[in-house]
């Protein structure tokens, strides 16, 4: 695997040019731009909105290209930047946001728990990753003991978790944007509304839905630890990384 292949998303990149800037653009940016932007062959207010969803976009696409490899997440996060988009562009009744914000994670739920009654659970994607485990450690030592058919219900048993954090977050992001927003789309009140929505996302959506996350990987790593006989340290240590430290 190359260096650039083993690159993992900077949180900060991640929490600014997909939160904080985009809400910012919407909440402040007719206050802070409107004048200037009289001028223009648009309403102030879908330049701003185009601009907010520049952010999220253009990172979307440096994360994809740094990292030389097909990132699912990315891709759905490019996808739902292009229907937000599409609603305010197009001016379509606000509760198309809501069903766009509850449509991404709901997909993403059901596939996952379809994935679950597969040989090849999508938590070997989303959790099983060798950003964060030894897998090829893991594995010898799971062919060892002759564990792997535990490995694999251990599996099954995370994917539903997971499953479970994706449909959470569905429900919470159609409840936050029916009650946020109720604005004609274009609209100065409707990109207020947006920048309200994506601002109250972390605290009402990220963070229960990270719990959930939390608890299966918590789950992941204690069922690990009783198949492999591996310590956490040894789970996730890269040999190489302290060999070099040393």
């Amino acid at each position: 695997m190359s260096e650039t292949q083993k690159k993992t998303e900077n949180p900060w990149l991640n929490l600014g040019f997909n939160l904080i800037i985009p809400s910012l653009l919407l909440m402040k940016g007719d206050d802070w731009f409107g004048e200037r932007l009289t001028g223009l062959p648009m309403e102030p207010s879908t330049f701003l909105f185009i601009a907010a969803l520049l952010f999220p976009l253009g990172y979307g696409a440096y994360d994809f290209a740094t990292r030389r490899t097909w990132n699912f997440l990315s891709i759905l996060g490019i996808i739902g930047v292009l229907l937000t988009g599409g609603i305010g562009l197009l001016q379509l009744p606000p509760q198309w946001v809501a069903i766009k914000e509850a449509g991404i994670p709901a997909i993403l739920g059901i596939a996952t728990l379809i994935s679950a009654f597969t040989s090849r659970p999508l938590v070997r994607v989303f959790l099983y990753r060798p950003e964060i485990f030894q897998v090829e450690k893991i594995q010898t030592r799971l062919e060892e003991r002759g564990t792997e058919p535990g490995f694999e219900k251990l599996m099954h048993k995370t994917t539903y978790l997971l499953a479970a954090s994706f449909l959470l977050s569905a429900v919470l992001n159609y409840i936050l944007a029916k009650w946020i927003v109720v604005s004609p789309a274009g609209t100065e009140a409707f990109n207020k509304e947006l920048g309200k929505m994506m601002a109250w996302s972390y605290p009402v959506i990220v963070v229960p839905s990270l719990i959930v996350t939390g608890f299966a990987l918590w789950i992941c790593f204690r069922g690990l630890k009783d198949l492999t006989g591996l310590t956490l340290e040894e789970m996730v240590e890269d040999p190489k990384a302290k060999k070099e430290e040393g």
